[in-house]
């Protein structure tokens, strides 16, 4: 189960996400979204749970919880819808 989790402090890396949820189950990938600029955190990132029941038991643990001064937004990660682009 892909989990999105929003609301990170800017200083968390890959390796940090991955412990964080690692109570809940195994989880198979953990990324944090990178500015390609600057290198710099967005402050979200997704999480590759194992299953659906360990991904859910994340969502009720963490969702809302605070993690280094705030409060995650942890949810299952939904496609990106198609963007239609506009001449600029």
């Amino acid at each position: 189960m892909n989990l999105f989790v929003s609301n990170l402090p800017f200083r968390v890396e890959s390796n940090d996400l991955a412990e964080l949820f690692s109570p809940y189950g195994e989880v198979q990938r953990a990324h944090i979204v990178k500015d390609k600029e600057t290198g710099r955190s967005k402050g979200f990132g997704f999480v590759e749970m194992a299953d659906k029941a360990t991904g859910e038991a994340a969502i009720k643990g963490l969702n809302g919880q605070e993690y280094q001064g705030r409060n995650l937004v942890v949810n299952e990660a939904r496609p990106r819808e198609q963007q239609s682009r506009r001449p600029r």
